[in-house]
């Protein structure tokens, strides 16, 4: 059980991930949790969900955290951390999820003697399937970082990840769920080209996507000898191999990925 006071500083869908996730989990005491978003009835909607606090101010939810998460956009949360700045406690471990803004920064914001924990969460958080990178600066201590992987491994799986790497990070989980989405759709077109009904095809194809997820996470086997344990000789799975090889499948996610690491570095530069 975390025994810190855990306040939120804007509430879109990664920050009612993170409560939805840590109040099922049991990890924390709702009563434990503050909210405050600039939208009035969000507040409300998530203290009445969930019996967490709505804060009346970002100042109010700043005062009473222990960690603090930092959840509006990029292009506006060094406004906001300099705004409460003031109104923090000096122990008080800030978290922040906005995309592009490095340690650095936020630290330029807050005061260079601040604890801050730059983190990168992706969208399966909402369904308790996330993968987080978690990045803290030099004055967060071990045991910090162990409530910070803790809160986001409550739904999902979390690292620690230094910050030279996150943009491998972008692309490798933050932007990903994209790509996975566009293979379900294009395995769902091809079952519906066999002439199986489209909700039906979504479904085996998500299934089967999830289910081989899972055996690479579970088993630890290399991800070609599980591809090896399908392909009988002479079969169905080969051909299908030999064309996605023929396509150039592989090389297509690596060039793909790799723009979109370019253009993490970039943004993050700007």
């Amino acid at each position: 059980m975390l025994e810190k006071k855990i306040g939120f500083i804007g509430c879109g869908n990664m920050s009612k991930a993170i409560i939805g996730g840590l109040v099922a989990s049991g990890q924390i005491n709702a009563a434990q949790i503050w909210v405050y978003d600039h939208k009035p009835e969000t507040n409300q909607a998530m203290a009445q969900q969930y019996g967490i606090n709505a804060a009346q101010s970002a100042e109010e939810a700043a005062r009473e955290a222990d960690i603090l998460f930092g959840a509006v956009k990029p292009n506006v949360i060094l406004k906001v951390l300099k705004e409460i700045a003031g109104a923090l406690n000096k122990e008080t471990l800030v978290v922040s999820i906005a995309a592009g803004v490095t340690l650095d920064a936020l630290a330029m914001a807050l005061g260079h003697d601040r604890k801050i924990v730059r983190v990168m969460p992706n969208t399966p958080a909402l369904v308790n399937e996330g993968m987080t990178s978690v990045t803290p600066n030099a004055l967060v201590t071990s045991e910090e970082s162990d409530e910070v992987l803790a809160i986001f491994n409550s739904f999902g799986k979390a690292a620690l990840v230094p910050e030279y790497l996150i943009h491998a990070v972008v692309g490798v989980s933050g932007s990903a769920p994209a790509y996975v989405f566009m293979f379900i759709e294009a395995m769902a077109d091809a079952a519906v080209l066999g002439g199986m009904p489209r909700a039906q095809a979504y479904q085996f194809a998500a299934q089967a996507v999830k289910g081989a997820a899972q055996m690479v996470l579970e088993t630890g086997k290399h991800p070609g000898e599980l591809k090896d344990m399908v392909c009988s000789p002479g079969g169905t799975t080969i051909e299908a191999v030999k064309v996605l090889e023929e396509k150039g499948f592989r090389s297509a996610v690596i060039a793909a990925m790799e723009q979109c690491m370019d253009r993490s570095q970039a943004l993050s530069k700007s």
